[in-house]
């Protein structure tokens, strides 16, 4: 593998002439680059091993000839079952070099911002406030706010770092909604004990674990009165903890916390979370919890008033008859339990009877929430297990009225394509009862100008991660889907025919920029798309790009109509 040298490195980027951005009629066109970077060194693959911690149960690495890059046809085949492997895992057919080459199918860069929270992982929320449209751009440890009234001439309004060390609370996932009924602008943010970076491997690390269950921190959520585009401005209404046993103050809680963002309207908030450490039966190494899904009474925002839990049964201590029934049981790294919070098409205030709720490795389970105080699942799909990674993290919900479909998926969490590909599942919801898979998204490929056949030799995760939030703001698409597809860039599906879902658009970046960093675990690895404007915000490891589509609509590049 090539050594990277950053100062041979620097002088090629300054060589290089500026590339105007894309702007041809609806065809795909690749921007090349004279500009190969090299791998930056980090060893063997074995090597990675060396800091983890392996329990008995764990997967095993696959033997070398039952995966990989076929030289004659190009393709890859992924491995049936794999450990966690923090780090690269290169082998023969990845490249020896960082692709730097931008490839687009009916897609346009309305502009690049080298703005970086982090480089693998970051939430985005987008609200409105005296006509102007401001997006937050977070990750635990700092938040970055923009004014994005104009998409071009994007401004910084804040750029704040947090040292949790020193006790700043960590700034956790959130969701801004307008309520007509109070006629404010409300924000509900979660706090959730993190799941990576404390503790390697539950089972083999008793101390950590104590460490981590005595944590004093809010484990719930916090609701907040919009006053201000500036975060320290905004007025605390309430804050809730999730533990049913203490109030926010008293300490230390148990549970979880508030898991990922979490959706809410004019009355009811619902929520992902273990409220307790009963929820316990999970297998991944650095979790303890397994995720329930709560619902609560928010229609005073100031008294939040907890309504239900609902859970699959095994996910408690002493459901292990149960637990056991699951072919992911004492395989040491499976998720189960709740990603995300129940996906709501319509809230019960407006005659919606039924949400979608990822249980990672339990499936998507139909509940009805027709009622929020009795919880209670009618259906569900099991998918195929799919380790290492992630399983069943989101539901996408945006084409349930319309059509009766949802589209079910987790992500990759190892570099390489080392692991399972991670399929986005269609699934038919028109009998809640019985709903079932009928098509998967196709796999995305590269076009044939690229330097590489499978997207899995281009370095880095590849597949699905998700198709932004619900805070979206506007109608969504009747016809297309848009996922973050790590560095496979941003993918956009035609699923006008569900059966038979086509890939009608992508923008992929380059993989890094080195001037930034040279992360190039999770190239991109969101999307937020704002429907009003016909842009989708591309989120990576070296800045934000606006891209519009002329599938889509002409992009709106001030404010939205109201």
């Amino acid at each position: 593998m090539t050594r990277f040298n950053a100062r041979a490195t620097a002088r090629a980027i300054c060589a290089l002439a500026p590339i105007a951005l894309w702007s041809g009629a609806a065809m795909a066109q690749t921007v090349l680059s004279d500009l190969k970077v090299p791998v930056p060194s980090s060893g063997a693959a074995a090597s990675t091993d060396r800091f983890v911690q392996r329990a008995p149960g764990e997967p095993t690495h696959p033997d070398t000839n039952t995966w990989g890059y076929d030289v004659k046809t190009g393709a890859w085949r992924h491995p049936a079952a794999t450990p966690f492997v923090p780090g690269p895992y290169p082998s023969s057919g990845s490249l020896d070099f960082l692709d730097q080459n931008q490839y687009a199918l009916n897609t346009k860069a309305e502009a690049y911002h080298p703005h970086v929270v982090t480089t693998n992982h970051s939430w985005q929320t987008i609200f409105d406030f005296d006509d102007r449209r401001y997006m937050y751009h977070y990750y635990r440890t700092a938040y970055k706010i923009y004014d994005i009234t104009d998409p071009r001439d994007l401004k910084v309004v804040a750029d704040k770092k947090l040292n949790t060390r020193a006790g700043d609370r960590a700034f956790g996932p959130m969701a801004v909604r307008f309520s007509n009924s109070l006629n404010k602008l409300i924000a509900v943010q979660c706090y959730e004990v993190p799941r990576f970076g404390l503790i390697n491997n539950k089972y083999l690390e008793p101390e950590k674990v104590k460490t981590v269950r005595e944590m004093p921190m809010l484990r719930g959520f916090a609701i907040y009165e919009v006053t201000s585009p500036q975060f320290d401005q905004w007025k605390l209404l309430s804050e809730t903890t999730l533990d049913p046993e203490k109030d926010a103050k008293q300490q230390p809680q148990q549970g979880s916390g508030c898991i990922d963002v979490p959706y809410f309207n004019e009355k009811h908030l619902f929520v992902a979370g273990a409220p307790d450490d009963s929820f316990a039966n999970t297998e991944y190494t650095s979790v303890l919890w397994s995720g329930a899904q709560l619902a609560y009474d928010i229609s005073d925002p100031a008294k939040p008033k907890k309504l239900s839990t609902w859970w699959v049964p095994g996910q408690r201590l002493g459901e292990e008859a149960e637990y056991a029934k699951n072919p992911r049981y004492g395989n040491r790294a499976s998720w189960l339990g709740a990603r995300m919070p129940t996906a709501i098409p319509k809230p019960p205030e407006e005659g919606g009877k039924y949400g979608y709720a990822p249980m990672g490795g339990l499936g998507m389970h139909v509940i009805d929430i027709s009622d929020p105080a009795r919880l209670r699942s009618v259906g569900k799909v099991e998918t195929p297990v799919s380790i290492g990674g992630t399983e069943g993290d989101n539901v996408d919900v945006t084409k349930a009225e319309k059509t009766g479909v949802v589209y079910f998926s987790g992500y990759p969490l190892n570099d390489d394509c080392y692991e399972p590909y991670k399929d986005v599942y269609a699934i038919d919801v028109k009998d809640p009862a019985n709903p079932k898979v009928i098509a998967t998204l196709p796999r995305p490929t590269p076009p044939k100008e690229a330097p590489f056949t499978d997207y899995c030799q281009r370095r880095g995760s590849f597949g699905p991660k998700r198709t932004g939030y619900w805070t979206n703001p506007g109608t969504p698409s009747d016809k297309y889907l848009i996922y973050a597809f790590y560095n496979a860039g941003m993918q956009m599906f035609d699923v006008s025919d569900p059966a038979n879902p086509k890939i009608a658009a992508y923008f992929v970046p380059k993989m890094v920029e080195p001037k930034i960093n040279l992360d190039y675990s999770d190239p991109t690895h969101s999307v937020f798309i704002e429907w009003d404007r016909n842009l989708v915000w591309v989120i990576t490891n070296h800045g934000l790009y606006a891209v519009s589509s002329p599938l889509l609509g002409a992009p709106v590049l001030g404010m939205a109509a109201k």
